[in-house]
């Protein structure tokens, strides 16, 4: 059964309900297209003009579908317009004999969600995943573009789901290969998600790709305990690493410890200097880590390549009620927070570290008609997260994010069903089939 209790095939892998036509998916119709988990051995026979295929969308055909989230004015209203594909006769003897790494640098290019469909056409298209030949031309195309990543617990199993920015619609991702621990999302970085919970009474933390469905356990820490994590991934270097701070619960007593995966092991560092932190949220970006703080006020950041804390004295805006860090492209750091006297809020802000005057430099405001809807209530939580210079809000019950783009300075809501389980985790995520767990 699907989200609005339709029937989901599961040879087709999408729904029976007719509401996503050619990758389009209606605002207020929230389903998702089913992304098939690489099965062992065998293959299906399907054309490729099958279900899966090209559909007679003539320009005469063509139309503008209107989308319209629940509960959202005129303003907000997104269109999206169907792909026009020129019906054309596929001659089979001709792609018979398309050179082999013609075909692989043609396929890279393909989005990776769509991969899952075409590996049903032939023996040869299923094992793509593993052909280092196909994987050596997807590291080189450039990236799908942002997704958003959603993950929680239905009914104690794990469900996942990303939007597709660039197809603008989302895909199922199954997620019953991971183990049955009582696990939380870290985050995103390069094509791996990393997870960290309890195994029982045993702390521990994990590494995985959603698209090739393939996971590994991290060691254990050399202070095994419930910490602050965030990860890193070098894609030149097919590497990543794990950055523990203090623990959960904000004992900053705890060294900080750097996970190296080509060594496979916990190295041990400096201690965080006696801080009072605002916000356990980190943001990294130009190889260091930010931390918000009260006392002494301003950020500490963390140098990977040295292992040492800094203490950067960055003042906060006044009036700011909270903020979180948010980590831009190259060395652009922003501040995310409400402002607001009196327990009365007036608006949400971003501000930009100018890190020659070590000050913070306001770049845009939430229009009103955004606030007002994403905040119903002053005490409302939200979250904030970003990449690549896109800003990613939620707040709960809500049942959709606000997207903000720094560049071009344009908001646009996102919805489905996704995001509106009261426990959902929401990261960026870049859908990377070359992204390797060791």
């Amino acid at each position: 059964m699907d989200c609005n209790g339709d029937y989901v095939d599961s040879r087709s892998g999408v729904s029976n309900a007719q509401s996503m036509e050619d990758g389009v998916l209606r605002g207020d119709e929230r389903c998702f297209k089913q992304v098939s988990p690489p099965r062992v051995g065998g293959s299906r026979n399907t054309s490729p003009m099958g279900r899966a295929g090209l559909r007679n969308t003539s320009p005469s055909r063509q139309k503008v579908v209107k989308t319209k989230p629940r509960g959202l004015d005129e303003e907000t209203l997104t269109t999206f317009a169907k792909a026009v594909h020129t019906d054309i006769q596929m001659e089979d003897n001709i792609w018979a004999m398309l050179p082999e790494d013609l075909l692989y640098e043609i396929l890279a290019r393909v989005p990776p969600f769509m991969i899952f469909r075409l590996r049903s056409v032939c023996k040869r298209w299923y094992s793509l995943l593993q052909d280092s030949s196909f994987l050596k031309f997807h590291s080189r195309v450039p990236s799908h573009g942002p997704c958003l990543l959603t993950f929680w617990k239905n009914s104690q199993t794990p469900q996942c789901s990303v939007f597709s920015l660039p197809l603008k619609t989302w895909y199922r991702i199954p997620f019953t290969f991971l183990p049955q621990w009582a696990f939380w999302l870290v985050g995103s970085s390069g094509g791996l998600v990393c997870f960290s919970g309890l195994d029982g009474l045993t702390f521990k933390t994990l590494v995985c790709n959603p698209l090739t469905q393939t996971w590994r356990t991290l060691p254990s820490m050399h202070y095994n305990q419930q910490r602050q994590l965030i990860m890193v991934v070098d894609r030149p270097d097919r590497s990543f690493k794990l950055i523990a701070t203090s623990d959960i619960y904000g004992d900053k007593s705890l060294p900080t410890e750097v996970y190296d995966s080509k060594l496979d092991s916990w190295s041990i560092h400096q201690i965080m200097p006696a801080v009072n932190l605002c916000s356990s949220k980190m943001a990294y970006c130009d190889s260091r880590l930010y931390l918000e703080t009260l006392s002494p006020l301003g950020l500490m950041m963390y140098r990977i390549d040295t292992g040492h804390w800094e203490h950067i004295p960055a003042k906060f805006p006044r009036s700011l009620l909270d903020g979180y860090l948010v980590a831009g492209t190259q060395k652009r750091l922003f501040l995310v927070g409400r402002i607001g006297l009196y327990s009365t809020l007036q608006s949400m802000r971003i501000w930009e570290l100018d890190h020659g005057k070590i000050m913070w430099v306001e770049l845009s405001r939430m229009p009103p008609k955004y606030f007002r809807v994403l905040l119903r209530l002053s005490a409302e939580r939200f979250e904030c997260f970003g990449q690549d210079n896109l800003i990613c809000f939620t707040s709960w019950n809500q049942g959709k994010g606000l997207l903000f783009d720094v560049d071009k300075k344009v908001w646009s809501w996102i919805g489905g069903c996704a995001l509106q389980s009261y426990n959902s985790q929401v990261c960026f995520y870049e859908p990377r089939f070359d992204a390797s767990i060791y």
